[in-house]
Formats: structure tokens, C-alpha cells, sequence
């Protein structure tokens, strides 16, 4: 395990693409269909082999303890990666263009869930890799936010860390110990990577249980823990588990709310209880309001939209509002079977600022959610509950606690420039869609699917259905620099580019 970790994050992550191909190429061989496993199979191995080599060249070098280098490395990947990863898609499906199998991968590995195929094109084979790049690319986020952002205080972790964004916060031999990126790489890997598997095949087997195939149940277990939205058919109104099903995945969704599951920066919730994490409150608060005032909307829209108003019906689009709005602000994009009768019971047809909404405020930091994260906009808010406070009462005094003044200056500070750096990086994103062709609306819509990595929004927030295998080449390129930005968040690029950083 020494001897991998002190390998190029680059090589490790295409060792193991290469080793993932044989899964597919295996499920294929038992379908029969051989020209999928051949694909798989032989990318695989010619990936392995590549792998080996160059890292028997490695072999010997002095692993650079630089964190900074590690945050390269996953820009990077996230750039180069997907191109290696479309090369046996785009053999297996045949009729398609690299660019069209580029942006499918690009968009499952930052488990967006955006895809140009409708299901019935691929094969089940080329939906099983779909969806097990997503689960790797949530499972990536998971180890590189404990092994590469922490160290740096990015991610989210900069509004609560002492030190400024980019740099550690530890000191002496605790610091060298903290940003070596082989014992956090180790540490990460053997602490979450059985967590992961853990819970996703409870979520499978589960899902098998309560009437899913196999292989529905393991895309869907896969793209509830990635938060990808991954499906191999028309989302979950097709499963067989029902709202059974929806309400186990409705319990697994909430991992996508808090970091507690590996984070020690909030001593004060693991002590007191997850009810106690400020990311929980708000994401329970929440899925609380928002599916309320859906469902009150009914007796005001009652009297222009002829609704049924029986007990039953109610009961069904309060579900659909409460699951929908869980699975958009984890940026899951699952939509439920009944947000039909929820859109019908609130007289809305399509709420989707709504939904685009949600998907901004995005999940808990350091999890698989995409967005500008719970914890920033609650402490977007501790600021401004201060500031009434003080225009109420001028000699007021705040709460003490190096913690509490932290987050109420410097850190409320930080993430409002995250939150400008988002709004002005979604501006130009929508200037580029316009530029390619792209008419406003569907650009604003592309442009927050594409940021928030939630790619459902592109069929639910707009009116019109939108077709993302129909735009040009320059906009689909577009669409996977917005979603690799998204996922890797603008704040760390901006620190990849600044010049005192790399003095060293």
C-alpha cells in the first residue's frame, strides 16, 4: 500500500479505470454481448499495461509532499481521465461521436447525470460503466476532500479552518504529518473506502428486496451514493421498489447533508449528536419549508387549476415534494413518481427556479453534493442575523468563542467571495452558451446544471424539455468545463493560480 500511495495521483486513478473496465466486460461476456466485452476487456488491459510501465519508470523518485501538487493532479485527471475513460464507450456504442462519449464520461465522473443517450440506446453493459464511473467519481470526491482539500482548507473547510485558503493549518511535525499526501491518501482510502462499499451494497440489496432487478438496484444504490442520478431507465417512477423505494433512498440521500462521517472540524455535533451539525439543521429545515409551502399552495391555487383535493392525493404530493426537494438539494436530480401530483396539487407547472435553487444551495461539504454547500450559506447567515443585530442593538456584543468570531468575520467573509466568484463564473457560463447558439433560458438552465452538478435540472427546470445531444460541439465543451469548475469548485483554481504558491 506505501509502494501505490507514493505513485502520481494520475497513475493511481488510471490503474484503477483500467481494473473497472473488466466489470463491465464480465457483465457483458454473461449477457453475450461480445463486442462489449471485447472493448471493455482490451482497453482494460491496454491500460494496465500502460499503467505499469510508467510505473516502473516512477518507481525509486522522490514523492513531492507539496499538497498543491496533489489539487494539480485531480485538475488534471478530471480533464485527461474522461477521454481515456470514452475510449471503450465510444467502441461499444459505435454510433457516436469522442466529443458525445467525452462529455458521458465527464459528466459521470463529476456525478452530474447529464447524458446525451436516451436509455433505450445503450446496452447494459455501457449503462453499468455510466453509472460505476459515477460511483468512483463519488467515491474520489469523498478521499480528495480528506486528502487534498483539507490540507489545503478548500472545499468548503476555509470558512472554519485558522488559516487562509490554500494553506495548512497545521504546524511543525503535526504539519508534515497532515499535508504529506501518502498518509493522508492511506488514511482516506482505508477509513472511507469501506464506508462507501458498505453502504452502497446495503442500499442494493435493500432496493432487490423490495422488488428491483439486480442491476436496477445496483445503479440506482450506486447513483443514490454518488448523488449522480444515474438510471438505466426513466428514473425511479420505472422501478419496481415503488415509494417503498424511494423512501430507502430517501434515508441514504442524507449522507449527502453532513461531512460528519469522516470530519473532526465540528468536535462540538459529534459530541452533542448529527441534529447539532449546522449543515444537518439547515438541510432538514429545508426539506421541511420548501415542500410545506408546495403543498399550502394548493387552496390558493384551487381557485384557477381544477385539482383534486382527496386525502390520498394530498398525502401523495406532499411525498413527491418532500423526496424531490431532498434529492435536488443533494444535487441527486432523482425525480419522484408523484412530483406530478405535487406540480398538479401546488398549481405549478414547472417550479423550476425552484428546483435550480435547490441545486445551488447544494449539499454538506466535503460529501458527493454539488453546489455552493450548506455550510456556506449558513454562515452566509450567521453574518446576517449579526448585522441585524447590530443595526437593532449598536453596542451589542457577539457571541465569544475563537470559533464563533471566525466564522462570523473571516469565514463569512470567504464564503461570500465564493458565492461572487460562483455568481460571476455562472454569468459567464451563460455568455458562452449564448455565444454558441443557445437561446437565454436554456443557457441559464445548462449553465446552474452544469456548476451545481446536477444534471436532472436540464429536463425538470425548464419548460421545454431540453435536448443536450442537439447542441454544437463548442457548447457541449462548454457544458464539461462548467462541470468540471463545479466539481472541483472556482475557488481552488483560483488558488492553483496564484503565483505565491508556487514559489516554493
Amino acid at each position: 500500500m506505501s509502494r501505490l500511495v507514493e505513485l502520481p495521483l494520475l497513475l493511481l486513478l488510471g490503474g484503477v479505470a483500467s481494473l473497472s473496465m473488466w466489470v463491465p466486460a464480465i457483465y457483458a461476456l454473461a449477457l453475450e454481448h461480445f463486442h462489449d466485452a471485447r472493448t471493455f476487456f482490451y482497453a482494460g488491459l491496454m491500460g494496465m499495461i500502460f499503467v505499469l510501465f510508467v510505473s516502473l519508470a516512477q518507481m525509486g523518485r522522490e514523492h513531492n509532499k507539496n499538497p498543491l501538487r496533489q489539487l494539480l493532479g485531480l485538475l488534471v485527471a478530471y480533464l485527461v481521465l474522461p477521454a481515456f475513460l470514452a475510449m471503450p464507450f465510444q467502441e461499444a456504442v459505435r454510433n457516436t461521436t469522442f466529443v458525445n462519449a467525452y462529455f458521458e464520461m465527464v459528466s459521470s465522473m463529476t456525478t452530474t447525470g447529464a447524458t446525451l443517450f436516451a436509455p433505450d440506446r445503450l446496452d447494459p453493459a455501457e449503462h453499468l460503466w455510466r453509472g460505476l464511473v459515477g460511483w468512483q467519481g463519488g467515491l474520489l470526491l469523498w478521499i480528495s476532500a480528506a486528502a487534498i482539500l483539507a490540507p489545503l482548507t478548500l472545499g468548503g473547510f476555509e470558512v472554519t479552518a485558522a488559516s487562509e485558503p490554500g494553506q495548512t493549518f497545521a504546524t511543525g511535525a503535526a504539519r508534515r504529518d497532515y499535508a504529506d499526501p501518502r498518509q493522508r491518501l492511506a488514511r482516506a482510502c482505508a477509513s472511507l473506502i469501506p464506508v462507501y462499499v458498505g453502504l452502497t451494497a446495503s442500499l442494493w440489496v435493500m432496493l432487490m428486496a423490495l422488488g428491483d432487478t439486480p442491476f436496477i438496484a445496483l445503479m440506482h444504490a450506486m447513483s443514490t451514493m454518488a448523488t449522480s442520478g444515474i438510471s438505466p431507465i426513466n428514473g425511479l417512477a420505472e422501478s419496481g421498489s415503488g415509494r417503498l423505494g424511494e423512501m430507502l433512498i430517501f434515508l441514504f440521500l442524507l449522507f449527502a447533508l453532513t461531512r460528519l462521517t469522516f470530519s473532526n472540524d465540528t468536535s462540538a455535533a459529534r459530541r452533542q449528536g448529527i441534529w447539532y451539525d449546522p449543515e444537518f439543521r439547515m438541510g432538514a429545515m429545508i426539506v421541511t419549508i420548501v415542500p410545506i409551502i408546495l403543498f399550502t399552495r394548493h387552496w390558493i391555487a384551487s381557485f384557477e387549476v381544477a385539482v383534486s383535493d382527496t386525502p390520498i392525493v394530498g398525502l401523495q404530493a406532499l411525498w413527491g415534494a418532500i423526496f424531490t426537494t431532498l434529492s435536488f438539494l443533494t444535487t441527486a436530480g432523482f425525480e419522484s413518481a408523484d412530483w406530478s401530483a405535487a406540480r398538479s396539487w401546488s398549481g405549478l407547472g414547472t417550479p423550476g427556479l425552484i428546483l435550480m435553487g435547490l441545486a445551488i444551495t447544494g449539499g454538506g461539504v466535503a460529501t458527493t453534493a454539488g453546489g455552493v454547500k450548506l455550510l456556506r450559506v449558513f454562515i452566509l447567515y450567521l453574518n446576517g442575523r449579526r448585522e441585524l443585530e447590530r443595526l437593532i442593538h449598536p453596542s451589542s456584543v457577539g457571541r465569544s468563542g475563537l470559533l464563533t468570531r471566525r466564522t462570523r468575520r473571516e469565514g463569512a467573509f470567504i464564503a461570500w467571495v465564493f458565492f461572487m466568484i460562483f455568481a460571476l463564473t455562472l454569468s459567464g457560463l451563460v455568455m458562452a452558451f449564448a455565444a454558441s447558439g443557445v437561446t437565454f433560458e436554456p443557457s441559464f438552465v445548462m449553465a446552474v446544471a452544469a456548476l451545481t452538478n446536477t444534471g436532472p435540472v436540464v429536463n425538470l427546470a425548464a419548460e421545454v424539455s431540453l435536448s443536450l445531444s442537439q447542441l454544437d460541439l463548442s457548447a457541449k465543451l462548454f457544458f464539461c468545463a462548467g462541470m468540471i469548475l463545479g466539481r472541483l469548485e472556482v475557488l481552488a483554481i483560483v488558488v492553483m493560480v496564484t503565483p505565491e504558491l508556487w514559489r516554493d
